[in-house]
């Protein structure tokens, strides 16, 4: 969450962010917290003064007894009495108005970053870069040829998961429900394949594997923004109260969760495979279908913990990391800087990366890689000392997928297919022991 501090101090800039973050009563939510942080302080001020008087005339009281002044000592201590009843009053509303300003901190979502553009919805956001030229005839992405004349005959991920028994959908349904697919032989193959694919650029690029749990408590969610859930997107075993994860975030940054770092050991780098699960709520239509938006599916995430004057390049890094895995796949994608109302509650800056699905006509979204500055290790209590005044101060917090799987998986079926079968992209082959899928 934001701090009071960047409230008070920069307040003109705070509703500007919010507005470009298209947050509605923003003004009036900062306003909000101003007057609370104002009262809280007033209320501190009063018990200060209560404690410091109390204090002074319990000095008094055991003067006057020694002397033999019990009566006027008796009418000091009911005036003692009083000073600590206010201290009381004052120390309560201090803890409700630190209480509402914490539930109305928890509502405010992030500001974005300067660069962020304006912008409304997806619409609005920014192509900052792309392997795939529009054309008219046939043009060349890494080694294979897209050409729209025969867009129409290529087949979507669905019917060839079906024709090469990859992937069975209804069988999902009759296990669990929609948006649970079962992956079968070659299937099963491909997503082992490219788990270990991701793990294994990620330690080559210096990220520590982490194994997390997929259930969280109510801590975690809250820690990384996840809670409260305000469209009601995860999964809550409501017996013991627990969370599913929607990603390997929330249980990978909440380790740093009320920890304090040494300098020398950031940046913090992660990486974690886990089983991601979201109720999509509201999700409908075409665009849902087969791998398109699942429930439950895998992923591997990036995580970073670092110095506020670094994070901007250690997001520059993960970035050109999500990117050259792509290239490695041979896979048509592309970069979009995502504009303030198409950015998630947490983040400062967001980039999206997307792959082009020939057989469907449209790009699938693989990836989100984002900075949060300090919002997310606010709301964790993570902090590091500075090594040489041992100064602490709030980190800086990052993540993103490298990669989720459902698309990629999409992508590479379709945009991959020949009368022969599905081509494995050559770095695969290792991990697939074929070239092709038939």
């Amino acid at each position: 969450m934001l701090t009071l501090k960047l409230i008070s101090e920069e307040t003109e800039r705070v509703i500007k962010g919010l507005e470009k973050k298209h947050f509605k009563g923003a003004k009036e939510a900062v306003e909000k917290v101003l007057e609370l942080d104002k009262c809280r302080r007033e209320a501190q001020q009063k018990s200060d003064k209560a404690k410091q008087e109390s204090k002074k005339m319990a000095a008094q009281i055991g003067q006057l007894m020694k002397q033999g002044k019990k009566d006027e000592a008796e009418e000091i201590k009911a005036q003692v009495a009083v000073l600590k009843s206010q201290d009381k009053a004052m120390e309560q509303a201090m803890e409700e108005a630190e209480r509402q300003t914490r539930e109305l901190l928890c509502t405010i979502p992030n500001i974005p970053y300067d660069e962020v553009p304006e912008g409304v919805a997806a619409e609005d956001n920014i192509v900052v870069k792309s392997n795939l030229k529009e054309c008219d005839g046939t043009d060349t992405v890494g080694n294979w040829t897209l050409n729209p004349e025969n867009a129409e005959a290529k087949q979507p991920h669905w019917e060839l998961a079906k024709k090469y028994n990859l992937i069975d959908f209804d069988l999902g349904v009759k296990i669990t429900g929609a948006g649970f697919p079962v992956y079968i032989g070659m299937g099963a193959r491909l997503q082992r394949a490219l788990i270990n694919f991701f793990l294994d650029e990620a330690r080559a690029a210096g990220y520590t594997e982490i194994m997390p749990p997929t259930v969280v408590n109510q801590a975690s969610g809250y820690g990384t923004g996840q809670l409260p859930d305000k469209e009601g997107q995860m999964y809550h075993c409501e017996v013991d109260d627990l969370y599913l994860i929607p990603t390997a975030e929330v249980p990978v940054t909440n380790i740093y969760r009320d920890v304090i770092l040494d300098e020398k050991d950031l940046p913090i780098k992660n990486c974690a495979y886990t089983q991601c699960f979201r109720r999509e709520a509201g999700s409908y239509g075409k665009d849902v279908r087969g791998l398109n938006r699942l429930h439950e599916f895998s992923k591997i995430e990036i995580v970073r913990i670092d110095k506020p004057e670094h994070s901007k390049e250690s997001h520059k890094e993960m970035l050109e990391h999500v990117e050259g895995l792509l290239k490695k796949l041979e896979l048509p994608y592309r970069i979009l800087l995502l504009c303030g109302g198409d950015q998630s509650f947490t983040s400062a800056i967001c980039y999206d990366f997307e792959v082009y699905s020939e057989a469907q006509g449209r790009w699938l979204e693989v990836s989100s890689v984002s900075n949060f500055d300090t919002y997310q290790a606010n709301r964790l209590k993570c902090r590091y000392r500075h090594a040489e005044d041992k100064k602490i101060e709030l980190c800086h917090t990052l993540n993103g997928s490298a990669l989720a799987l459902p698309r990629i998986v999409a992508a590479i079926i379709e945009d991959n297919q020949t009368p022969e079968g599905i081509r494995v992209p050559r770095a695969l082959v290792p991990y697939m022991g074929c070239e092709i899928i038939n």
